[in-house]
């Protein structure tokens, strides 16, 4: 069904089938499988498992999460009824489900995809944390403007298209976090604080658009029929702040495990930095040694 016939649906709940999205998930979840099965035995270091439960578990976890920010409901709901439903999808696109594929994900799978050649300079290069602090800030920058949004509810290849961006731009954004190749660069604690800081900071600016703006900025969001009494202002408007509030708080979420982490880490390196000459010199300050 095209997405202009979304919008005149009936009902939102009525279900339909989206062969291009299913075929596509299968596709990425059997890929997963027969790399690990076929691949794995050959590719694997030897005397381990191509993979740990725990990466299949995270693999498959954003799998499962993509399937369902993609297809039906939300899908439905996204392109022909709410535009705040459409912002929840990319919110999962760019902050859930990267992260969980890049963990899942074994790391002589991930060399023997990118190879040695220019595919692996290119990503390299990408996954450096200003590159992509910058190609991530365009492309939320990109698919917030008003053009391209009629373009993804008005063309299955550009809807299509756009979702791979968005997938992408976020893989590579989350990459120096999650550093899951250490060829490629390592971030310290502090400075992943730091650069995911910077991350939650930038895409408050169109989400301030959103919240703030004096009319409807989607003419598409204002043809499609309303849901539970939401006009297309409110809707725009809840948009804005479940990307500031939503995005703000899963980032936030992860800068405070990090830190937890980092001085958790710092902790127990001074502890066993600390010497008997150390012991002494405290008992000396406290005239307690004999």
């Amino acid at each position: 069904m095209s997405l202009p016939a979304l919008a005149a649906s009936e009902s939102p709940w009525a279900w339909h089938l989206h062969p291009d999205i299913t075929a596509g998930i299968v596709a990425l979840g059997l890929g997963y499988a027969v790399a690990l099965r076929v691949l794995g035995p050959k590719a694997a270091p030897t005397g381990s498992r191509p993979a740990t439960t725990k990466q299949k578990l995270l693999f498959y976890s954003g799998v499962v999460l993509l399937w369902l920010s993609a297809d039906w409901p939300l899908h439905d709901l996204a392109e022909g009824y709410l535009f705040s439903a459409h912002m929840v999808q990319h919110l999962i696109f760019m902050m859930v489900v990267p992260p969980l594929l890049l963990l899942g994900t074994p790391k002589w799978l991930l060399r023997s995809l990118l190879g040695r050649g220019r595919l692996f300079s290119a990503f390299r290069w990408l996954t450096r944390p200003v590159t992509a602090l910058i190609f991530f800030n365009v492309m939320v920058a990109f698919i917030h403007w008003p053009v391209i949004v009629d373009l993804q509810v008005t063309s299955e290849m550009g809807h299509g298209l756009i979702h791979l961006l968005v997938l992408g731009a976020s893989t590579i954004m989350w990459w120096p976090v999650v550093a899951p190749l250490p060829e490629m660069g390592r971030l310290s604690e502090p400075v992943k604080m730091g650069y995911l800081f910077v991350t939650s900071l930038l895409p408050t600016v169109p989400a301030s658009f959103l919240t703030f703006a004096d009319g409807v900025l989607y003419h598409h969001y204002e043809t499609v029929p309303r849901l539970w009494g939401l006009s297309a202002q409110t809707d725009q408007m809840m948009s804005g702040l479940i990307m500031k509030i939503g995005g703000g708080l899963l980032l936030w979420s992860i800068i405070t495990v990090l830190f937890f982490r980092w001085n958790a880490r710092e902790e127990r390196q001074q502890v066993d930095e600390v010497s008997w000459d150390d012991f002494e010199r405290e008992l000396e300050a406290w005239d307690m040694r004999k």
